[in-house]
């Protein structure tokens, strides 16, 4: 039986960054070894030096909404939270509310004003309380959806992250390359990149191709069960257009590999390749659950973050270099104080 304890490791919480450094490349770069677990240190900057020309960058171009409305129940004038999750049709989303107990069908919450009455820019009811405890909110304004969660909004950093990031600095939690907006949450492993250093890479001759998979924010929901197995995945929407399709296949029939960037565009692509690597078309919705003995259809290399302790996402990463290799460059990143997750140091698997 395989246990989410096998992926525990211990973690100084002095270690996990708070704040993302001003020069995104400057992060400092792991390289591991997955074949003999053998690791360098290096700087982002100095990604180039380890991919070769004909090889294929696939990074995920999804945009992070400003999803997080704090509001007040109409009725009480108590404060309410709702976070945005997934957006169906109608202008209703399925959300995570808190406090679950005031929030129940038909409850109705408004934004943007400082008391419970008024006229409010942005209004919300409770339509149905789904089985996971998540609500269906069927929202109401005036004008555009985008502007009015734009200027009423907050990024929803993950619950680790305990700064506050300023509206002015809201760019920073998204990737330069970021294009279709739909997330919870960043693609983490893309915010090293800098326009500057894509087109060096470009200018090596490394390809690039863009997949789109929306984070949700089951991606931070903990392991619970102790056999990894029982673990319920989350869905998240993901596609892949004719273009990127062909580059990658392209790239691999040339010989070049595939390198993703960050567990979202292996997701994708391990979702949408055939048994021989082929990588198709489509749009759906994916909750493949990646774990130690898995067989890799389309990736050759992998640019992460840190990830969390007893997380899907160390799973999948494990299941990539072996879970033994990462475990020990783990403990060697604590040891030489790399930045742990969203806003941290990155690791290149290769």
């Amino acid at each position: 039986m395989m246990t989410k304890s096998d992926y525990y490791y211990d973690l100084p919480q002095e270690l996990i960054a708070q704040d993302p450094l001003e020069d995104r490349s400057s992060s400092r770069l792991m390289v591991v070894d997955r074949k003999s677990g053998s690791v360098t240190h290096k700087h982002f900057y100095e990604l180039g030096s380890y991919l070769k020309e004909g090889d294929c960058l696939v990074f995920n171009d999804t945009r992070v909404i400003p999803a997080r409305l704090l509001g007040l129940k109409k009725d009480t004038g108590a404060a309410v939270e709702i976070l945005l999750l997934k957006r169906n049709a109608d202008d209703v989303w399925e959300c995570l509310v808190k406090p679950g107990k005031k929030l129940r069908v038909g409850a109705e919450v408004v934004f943007g004003v400082t008391e419970g009455d008024g006229n409010a820019p942005l209004s919300a009811v409770i339509t149905e309380v789904l089985p996971d405890g998540n609500r269906l909110v069927k929202f109401y304004y005036q004008g555009i959806w985008e502007e009015v969660l734009d200027a009423l909004g907050e990024m929803p950093l993950p619950p680790y992250i305990t700064h506050k990031l300023p509206r002015e600095n809201r760019e920073r939690y998204q990737t330069v390359y970021a294009k279709h907006e739909g997330s919870a949450a960043a693609p983490t492993a893309g915010l090293h990149f800098t326009k500057e250093l894509m087109a060096s890479l470009e200018a090596q001759g490394i390809r690039s191709a863009y997949v789109t998979l929306h984070v949700g924010l089951g991606t931070f929901r903990p392991v619970k069960e102790e056999n990894i197995l029982d673990h319920h995945m989350h869905t998240e929407s993901c596609r892949i257009d004719e273009e990127t399709a062909k580059t990658i296949n392209d790239t691999r029939a040339q010989g070049g590999r595939i390198i993703c960037v960050g567990t979202t565009s292996v997701r994708t692509l391990e979702s949408f390749a055939d048994a021989q690597g082929i990588v198709h078309t489509g749009e759906k919705e994916t909750d493949i659950f990646i774990y130690p003995g898995y067989q890799f259809k389309a990736v050759d290399g992998l640019v992460t973050n840190f990830h969390l302790p007893e997380s899907t996402l160390l799973m999948l990463v494990s299941a990539f270099a072996g879970r033994e290799h990462v475990l020990a460059a783990y403990a060697e990143a604590v040891k030489e104080r790399y930045r742990f997750f969203s806003f941290g140091d990155a690791m290149l698997l290769i």
